[in-house]
């Protein structure tokens, strides 16, 4: 078995296998049961995710992967129930520091491009929705995607109809440091926005709405070629709800915003499999 060729899945394993010991502590306190690590959790959960699959479903594939559970250390396969409760304890802060180390490999350019989605909130309890009077059936969801790598360098999610510019000034003062260039539409158009960027050494490439012939002349002179680099972060959007679903599974919000935060990292340990750098694992 050891001669046959290494498949995308088993090399994407052995990735977040690495990324998880460089992010994620082994147990979470000495008195854990240490039957299985927080590293090991961390790498079924984005498994679950890349795979679209269900808790149940991926313990039985699991059964039928000699290879995985070796690359994962698995002595025997956690219960579905085990990898739901992993995924309740496990705190937004782990996954976002597992989506920070997921970017520190790739080579990024600084150039970013800032832009919101829709995914659907599917499996939202209906009682849920009427007893809080919520009608907002998706989470608004922005990334901040590095244009060199399609990386995504970090997501803000919300329930409610807040505006670009309220949410985008926020990301850029938590990744200033990896920051040389800000790319965005018309609705990211704000003064404190570009005021904000320029105080982290940022230049802001974000169209004016052509309100007058100045705003008109100032769109003109935008850098185009680092401007169209903005789409990029849509692709980005849309090849994330293409390969993960363009929903969320779980019914709690906070639950919606970590699984998210997932499938960007699942997307960005697929981008740093797809570099050069890595066609050596190839046979």
């Amino acid at each position: 078995m050891n001669d046959l060729p290494k498949s995308d899945l088993l090399r994407f394993v052995e990735r977040a296998v690495e990324l998880a010991s460089r992010a994620v502590a082994r147990y979470s306190s000495k008195f854990s049961k240490k039957r299985y690590t927080l590293r090991q959790h961390v790498v079924l959960l984005c498994l679950k995710v890349k795979k679209t699959t269900t808790y149940r479903d991926l313990v039985d594939e699991l059964i039928e992967m000699p290879r995985i559970r070796d690359a994962l250390n698995l002595d025997s396969i956690p219960a579905p129930s085990t990898l739901c409760k992993a995924f309740d304890r496990l705190e937004m802060a782990v996954w976002r520091v597992l989506l920070n180390v997921s970017v520190r490999d790739l080579p990024v350019n600084g150039v970013t491009g800032i832009d919101a989605s829709g995914f659907e909130r599917a499996h939202t309890s209906t009682h849920y929705t009427k007893r809080t009077n919520l009608t907002i059936q998706q989470l608004k969801t922005t990334l901040l995607v590095d244009t060199a790598t399609n990386a995504v360098l970090d997501i803000h999610v919300t329930t409610t109809r807040k505006h670009d510019t309220k949410i985008a000034p926020q990301v850029v003062k938590r990744n200033a440091a990896s920051i040389t260039v800000l790319t965005g539409d018309k609705g990211y158009d704000d003064q404190k926005l570009r005021q904000v960027a320029h105080d982290h050494d940022i230049r802001p490439l974000i169209k004016h709405r052509e309100f007058t012939s100045l705003h008109k002349a100032w769109n003109a002179r935008l850098d185009s070629d680092l401007y169209h680099q903005r789409n990029m972060n849509e692709s980005v959007n849309a090849a994330i709800k293409q390969k993960f679903g363009a929903f969320v599974r779980s019914r709690r919000w906070w639950k919606q915003f970590r699984e998210l935060v997932i499938k960007c990292v699942v997307h960005n340990v697929e981008q740093s499999l797809a570099m050069p750098h890595n066609e050596s694992d190839c046979p």
